[in-house]
């Protein structure tokens, strides 16, 4: 395809677009009202799941973990006195206040803490008259002094209940389960397990979506009534105004706080960038309309893809939070764009009537807007190579987002242009143009100066590309003046840990509760394995029926049991008691048992891959195989992720180099052109890595977007200052590409920049790196775009490119 033909379908385009501007028009309202109804049912969905990737063997073995030991849904309220001690009688009176308000809440089933757990002193107690489920506080009146004695490193109890250092106590609210949801989630389970040995059948496949949906109408209603349970909590401790210290923990409260993060990088971010832009419009344009146009494009973009995605049932994650201020960004440099090249067109020719001013504007830029936008969307595409599902989720949503931008910046923003009438424009700020047309000079007599200099520059930050790492903590994931930071971090220090893993160890053939409470040799067996998980310094509270045995133990004067005794004391119990002690870690029907742990994640320096390493290790040198157990739960899920983190990245721009090189191919017909617009592109990502490597900022969900995304962007202005260019008809053809393009390159990076910099408030850390080094890259793709590119285009090129 020659120019000219290239030259007279644009000229078609751009002509059929200014024709159908009414139906445009039409079109867009009706969207726009269509859309905006449904916009407001965007739904956020911050739970752990959304950081996972589902589907996977991992992800579902730990679900079928979870459905054999049935953990109940709770969360704990962690007390700690400023003036009184733990085992004092103003403590066990808050303590008392405290469990009886939470009591009252619709959903609680039941209220643990120091005073309702069963407190055995001696074997002698089991055989008498009295239950076990009444040797409390509540039926024994207890003194402080004898709750202290009788909870000082007691086996179960601490770090469950009572700190090391008994400094702080918790109380656990156990919640009522929802047969309903159970039994559909069991379903699921169910036929998720076998995707393990195959593929789904199709009816498979079509029950699998149909009993998700079901599920999520109800875990939609509960996580509204969670919500308002926290916040029953919170004002019940309020009202209290105890003399104490009080920390919310749990699944379900991270997932409330991480909604309260996200609303807050949606909605309260957009709301500020788009405060921001409008002031940076004003200085640059000093004009109300060029204000309006690009925030009602900005605005208009937003609405139609809330609505969209809502329709789509696809929602917001902690990964995705940012999208509605990167599609502000990414509508506002299209649009700026286009403004530049329309004040440009009106200032050289002004008898230009408005018609033609816009129908000129279209010619120059529909091909370049569109390409761009075309390689903005092969960055997000990208994403979706990673095989991380939460970051593929988000490549899905802005590319959607990208196409809503597009079509509103190339249809609706000149239909709408052609109506105006036709006015003088203003000049452009004289020190942006003086800066300009001073770097072209230098540019041009000093080309190899600025390709070497800042190609030197970038290689030697690109160097720390070697010291990547993908080792991060999820609670570093927030400020440390969060709420959640402090809820997260004084429960992973106080009590044993905030992170989950389970090792689940096959037990002896056909041996159960209805035989003997435990064999020897699986006695032996847990026995060692306890020991190993508790070894590590990383391992926080450590559970399993070797608790149980250490109390049963230490209640027959610290002499051991055999298995018959441990038999008869575990008959004698109550068996409900016994459900709250052992029964989650213990299962019958698949004969396995279970060691519960969690991981300190506050611990320096801690490396998560190492420890599955070592204690796969150690627990092989006890002589368990490795098809006699498996490790499940979020800390293996979540390294999971991590270890994919690096290849991801080298996948996902690899694609974005390939898929681009072919797109700039195709655009400029010349290979000696598409190797030069890569160039500064590439620096830009090599030199971003590099940064994040000698800044020690770790590889996270969020941060191995951003490479491939400010390629994806970035690349706009390299396409643009090539095309105008290539375009030229003036034997000075960096003059002219300067001349059409600088302007907007200089706007665009550095509202963009900006922009992305608004970031830096966030309480999510990596929004806040997402926001820096994504600016950084701006400013990268700035430097090379107006200085490598026109040199390189000056040396290997020069005037010979034709028209």
């Amino acid at each position: 395809m020659n120019s000219n033909k290239s030259s007279s379908i644009v000229t078609f385009v751009a002509k059929a677009i200014l024709a159908a501007r009414w139906f445009i028009l039409a079109l867009f309202a009706i969207a726009l009202c269509g859309f905006g109804i449904f916009a407001p049912q965007f739904k956020i969905d911050a739970s752990a799941d959304t950081l996972l990737t589902q589907n996977n063997e991992l992800f579902i073995k730990t679900q079928l973990a979870n459905k054999k030991f049935s953990p109940a849904e709770f969360i704990l309220v962690a007390y700690q006195p400023n003036s009184k001690k733990v085992f004092s009688q103003g403590a066990i009176n808050d303590i008392e206040l405290l469990s009886k308000k939470f009591s009252q809440l619709e959903r609680v089933e039941t209220v643990n803490s120091m005073l309702s757990v069963p407190l055995i002193e001696s074997k002698n107690q089991l055989m008498g008259n009295v239950a076990v489920d009444e040797l409390n506080y509540y039926k024994q009146n207890y003194s402080p002094s004898d709750m202290e004695r009788l909870l000082s490193d007691h086996p179960i109890f601490t770090d469950l209940l009572v700190n090391k250092q008994q400094t702080a106590t918790a109380i656990q609210l156990v919640f009522k389960e929802n047969p309903a949801l159970d039994s559909l989630n069991n379903k699921i389970v169910a036929i998720q397990a076998k995707l393990i040995d195959g593929e789904l059948s199709e009816a498979q496949q079509t029950e699998l979506e149909s009993l998700k949906l079901e599920a999520k109408t109800i875990q939609d209603k509960i996580a509204k009534v969670r919500q308002q349970e926290v916040l029953s909590i919170e004002s019940i401790i309020q009202e209290a105004n105890l003399d104490a210290n009080l920390y919310i923990g749990g699944s379900y409260v991270v997932g409330i706080r991480l909604i309260e993060i996200v609303t807050q990088d949606l909605f309260y971010f957009g709301a500020g960038i788009s405060l921001l832009i409008s002031a940076l419009l004003l200085l640059l344009f000093r004009s109300a309309k060029w204000l309006l146009f690009p925030l009602f494009a900005c605005v208009s973009s937003v609405v139609i893809t809330l609505g969209l995605l809502a329709l789509l049932n696809i929602p917001a994650t902690v990964i995705s939070a940012n999208f509605i201020a990167l599609q502000l960004i990414l509508t506002l440099a299209i649009m700026l764009h286009l403004i530049t090249c329309y004040r440009e067109v009106s200032r050289d020719k002004p008898s230009m009537l408005q018609g033609e001013r816009v129908l000129e504007t279209l010619k120059l830029k529909i091909a370049p807007c569109f390409f761009a936008a075309i390689t903005t969307s092969i960055g997000f595409a990208s994403l979706m190579a990673s095989g991380i599902q939460p970051v593929m989720d988000f490549g899905l949503m802005m590319l959607i987002a990208n196409g809503v931008t597009l079509l509103i910046a190339l249809l609706v923003f000149p239909s709408l242009l052609s109506f105006f009438k036709e006015k003088d424009e203003s000049t452009e700020l004289s020190f942006v143009s003086k800066f300009l047309l001073g770097l072209k000079a230098s540019v041009i007599k000093r080309t190899k100066t600025y390709i070497f200099v800042p190609l030197v520059a970038m290689l030697a930050i690109s160097v720390g590309i070697t010291k990547l790492n993908v080792e991060n903590s999820f609670i570093d994931y927030f400020h440390q003046d969060t709420t959640i930071y402090k809820e997260l971090s004084f429960i992973d220090q106080e009590f044993g840990g905030s992170t989950p893993l389970d090792i689940i160890i096959d037990m002896s053939p056909s041996v159960g509760l209805s035989d003997l409470f435990m064999r020897a040799d699986d006695v032996n067996k847990l026995h060692l394995g306890h020991a190993v998980v508790d070894a590590f310094d990383a391992t926080g509270n450590v559970t399993s029926l070797i608790n149980f045995t250490s109390l049963a133990q230490q209640l027959n004067d610290n002499k051991p049991l055999t298995e018959y005794e441990l038999d008869v004391i575990y008959s004698l119990l109550d068996k409900a008691i016994v459900n709250q002690m052992i029964g989650a870690y213990i299962d019958t029907e698949t004969n396995t048992m279970r060691i519960s742990t969690r991981i300190e994640d506050t611990l320096p320096d801690l490396n998560r891959a190492e420890l599955l390493e070592n204690l796969r290790a150690d627990l092989a040198a006890t002589g368990l195989t490795q098809d006699s157990y498996q490790l499940t739960n979020l800390f293996v899920l979540y390294q999971d992720i991590l270890s994919k983190l690096f290849d991801s990245q080298v996948a996902t721009l690899g694609i974005v180099y390939g898929a681009l090189a072919i797109v700039l191919l195709v655009i400029f017909r010349s290979i000696k052109l598409a190797l030069i617009a890569l160039v500064p592109n590439v620096l830009t990502t090599t030199t971003v890595l590099g940064l994040i490597g000698l800044l020690g900022i770790p590889l996270d969900l969020m941060t191995i977007t951003i490479a491939a995304i400010a390629m994806g962007i970035a690349i706009d202005d390299t396409i643009h200052f090539i095309d105008a260019y290539r375009t030229s008809k003036s034997e000075q053809k960096l003059d002219s590409a300067f001349a059409h393009t600088g302007l907007a390159i200089t706007y665009t990076s550095t509202l963009i920049a900006v922009g992305f910099g608004m970031f830096v408030f966030s309480d999510f850390m990596p929004s806040v790196y997402f926001g820096i080094l994504t600016a950084c890259a701006m400013l990268f793709a700035f430097i090379t775009d107006l200085t490598i590119l026109p040199a390189l285009l000056k040396s290997f090129v020069g005037n010979k490119q034709k028209a």
